[in-house]
């Protein structure tokens, strides 16, 4: 992502803050002016939890050149107790391991460095939970 765009998008990026529609009470990650479910202009700012389940899932074996060094990987839609949903890298784990239902937490960590510039970003990554291992 390029870096103003980047940091644009700081303050949920790097405090997860959301918007809940006041009109419909539909949650909005990142927060936006207008809801796109009910077009309502009025929205209270809402901080989500570090806690989320894998919606989906998928493994990346050919990365982009940010990533290379980390392939093979997992990305997945996470969806926290609010009802945001959003893609997140799953790490410290086998990528293969990742699966619909695995309970997460969300890890403020480094997501890249921007090659020509060396901007540090850092975002949220998606970490396995103790829970998950139990059941299987």
């Amino acid at each position: 992502m390029p870096s103003p765009r980047y940091w644009r998008e700081v303050p949920s990026r790097l405090r997860l803050e959301a918007a809940r529609c006041s009109g419909c009470g539909k949650v909005n990650y990142p927060a936006r002016p207008i809801c796109p479910k009910c077009h309502s202009k009025e929205s209270e700012k809402l901080t989500l939890s570090k806690t989320a389940k894998i919606i989906t899932s998928t493994v990346i074996h050919i990365a982009p050149d940010d990533f290379l060094f980390e392939a093979p990987y997992a990305i997945a839609i996470v969806e926290t107790p609010e009802g945001a949903r959003f893609m997140s890298q799953v790490v410290d784990c086998d990528p293969s391991s990742v699966g619909p239902g695995m309970d997460v937490s969300l890890e403020f960590r480094l997501i890249r460095k921007e090659a020509r510039s060396g901007i540090l970003c850092y975002g949220f990554k998606a970490v396995p939970t103790n829970s998950w291992e139990a059941q299987k």
